[in-house]
């Protein structure tokens, strides 16, 4: 008689969901999808590239200039391709409407928006939420585990927050209180104090 072997889920689903919230509280790294405004930049860039290779092909500039352009084109795919197409096109049919104020404007918020980092305590919620659905759909002891383990997770998540928003209101509202609030503080752990840092931005 064969003996299936399962993989333990009580353990190794919830290890791996606080190790994602611990990377979505700390790391610098992580991005959200790209919004519909980098996905119009990312499009328009490949447009903007190629009317641009296909002007210094057609004025028939320096050998140099033209290899710059073609080059710059095929690169640009990446970003459409890595980004993904728009649900709205950007007006770029010719060189005015590309050079139009509105992709300029387009081009600034595509900037500014690839710089914002995610709110850890809004990753670390999705994360717990996705995790407390999908133990909901596994059903059973182990998913009744995982279920029960994320929401206490989620519970001990939320109250960190407020302390930490708590503790930071009152060192502004206190500014005198401010410096024995933090020797309070000395005796929290590397790691503690390491943790905290990164759920406060």
């Amino acid at each position: 008689m064969t003996r299936q072997l399962r993989p333990n889920h009580s353990v190794s689903f919830p290890m791996a969901i606080v190790a994602l919230m611990a990377c979505g509280a700390g790391c610098g790294s992580l991005r959200l999808a790209p919004s519909e405004q980098q996905r119009q930049n990312a499009w328009l860039h490949n447009r903007t590239a190629a009317v641009a290779a296909e002007t210094a092909r057609a004025e028939q500039s320096s050998q140099e200039l033209q290899s710059l352009t073609q080059l710059s084109e095929l690169q640009s795919r990446a970003f459409t391709s890595y980004c993904g197409l728009p649900r709205e096109y950007p007006p770029a049919e010719t060189t005015e409407q590309i050079l139009g104020e509105s992709n300029w404007q387009l081009a600034h918020t595509a900037v500014t928006q690839s710089a914002e980092r995610p709110d850890p305590w809004q990753v670390a919620d999705s994360v717990l939420e996705f995790g407390i659905g999908l133990g909901a759909l596994l059903g059973g002891v182990c998913g009744t585990r995982i279920v029960r383990f994320l929401r206490d997770a989620r519970a001990k998540s939320q109250a960190l927050q407020e302390i930490i928003e708590g503790n930071e209101q009152f060192k502004k509202q206190q500014p005198a209180q401010a410096k024995a609030f933090k020797a309070a503080q000395q005796n929290q752990s590397p790691e503690t104090r390491q943790l905290v840092a990164a759920l406060k931005g």
